[in-house]
């Protein structure tokens, strides 16, 4: 239904932009061309695909519409038609603009009649890449309204979190980006799903099988619950103290209901001082690092971070080495079905289990 409806408002917004602007070319004109209803079902159904692209929709109708053009132009219509469309392909694989809609955009300008060959290159303009970035804009909203990521922006997943060349701590046993490369390459045929997605996919699909392997245990077999938290209106000075006297380095901020409102780290605190107080060189640095806050008013509040990462309680503890290990989170908030803090889950929870359960594979066999 998210598609269905995509597909409603983007063409009718496109329509109603577009129609007045191309009135001009008349009642043919001023409508929506035929491919912008399969490239509405590309932007709205799968816009995660390679082929849905912002650019892929304006760069292969654009590409499209100029070969269909000159084909128009020089050639007769029987042979026109094949080679515009046939053109129009080889040019969008080196572009990285391919998109199938686009090959209809090609074949309309040769055979769409009087009325777009008298337009000429003016086509090219209004309607196609008048209605391609109006269509491309709606779908920018609204995918982004949803909370889809629009447009699909690759994302290293094999990677480390540091931005260096070193690939992800998951990557450097398994298979990386350089194996799967080779593998689409031998494999010698486009697909609809981009490199990321595919290693996103093949990561989860070893996580799941980690998981069968590992049991059962999940985030709740494995968190601390007795957990050190602060309010936001903790001041300053009493979460350092805390930190200090607790050995730890986070601290999950609750409401009064023990829902979680953000997590302060040491950085937090750290990046928060002021230094000028403690002089300088080594007798500065020891003096801040000793010394309680400085500053009245200050709270926790001023320097927490409030879109915290968290995890539901229930969460396989397979899922947590790959969210731990490649995106550098340190400590991740335990969360129950209703929203209350549970508990927090550090990557020390994480090291020992899989420790323990290595060491419990002999006696098993």
């Amino acid at each position: 239904m998210r598609g269905v409806m995509g597909a409603l408002v983007g063409l009718a917004v496109t329509l109603l932009l577009a129609g007045p602007a191309l009135a001009h070319f008349g009642a043919a004109g001023s409508m929506l061309i035929a491919p912008m209803g399969a490239s509405a079902v590309l932007l709205f159904c799968v816009p995660a695909s390679p082929l849905a692209q912002p650019w892929s929709i304006v760069g292969g109708n654009l590409v499209a519409s100029l070969v269909g053009v000159t084909c128009a132009l020089w050639l007769p219509v029987a042979v026109a038609a094949p080679v515009a469309v046939a053109l129009a392909i080889a040019l969008m694989f080196p572009l990285r603009c391919l998109h199938p809609p686009s090959g209809a955009v090609a074949l309309t300008t040769v055979v769409g009649g009087s009325a777009v060959h008298a337009a000429g290159y003016g086509f090219v303009l209004a309607p196609v890449l008048l209605q391609s970035g109006l269509l491309a804009a709606a779908a920018l909203v609204y995918n982004r309204a949803l909370g889809r990521r629009y447009p699909h922006r690759v994302l290293p997943v094999l990677l480390g979190a540091h931005a260096t060349r070193d690939p992800a701590p998951t990557a450097r046993l398994g298979f990386t980006a350089g194996d799967l490369d080779a593998v689409l390459r031998r494999y010698g045929q486009v697909l609809d799903v981009s490199a990321d997605d595919l290693a996103e996919l093949f990561l989860a699909a070893e996580a799941q099988a980690y998981a069968r392997r590992f049991g059962p245990a999940s985030c709740r077999d494995i968190m601390s619950t007795d957990v050190v938290t602060v309010r936001a209106d903790t001041s300053l000075a009493e979460a350092w103290l805390e930190m200090r006297a607790h050995r730890v380095h986070a601290l999950p901020v609750l409401d009064a209901r023990r829902h979680l409102v953000g997590i302060v780290v040491q950085s937090d605190l750290l990046r928060d001082r002021t230094l000028d107080a403690y002089g300088t060189g080594r007798g500065r640095l020891k003096a801040m690092l000793r010394a309680p806050f400085q500053g009245p008013g200050r709270t926790v509040a001023d320097v927490m971070t409030r879109q915290v990462r968290s995890v539901r309680a229930d969460l396989p503890m397979a899922e947590l080495v790959p969210m731990m290990a490649n995106t550098g989170y340190h400590h991740l908030p335990v969360l129950e079905a209703d929203g209350r803090f549970a508990g927090l889950v550090t990557q020390s929870d994480v090291l020992a289990a899989v420790y323990e359960h290595r060491l419990a594979e002999p006696a098993a066999a």
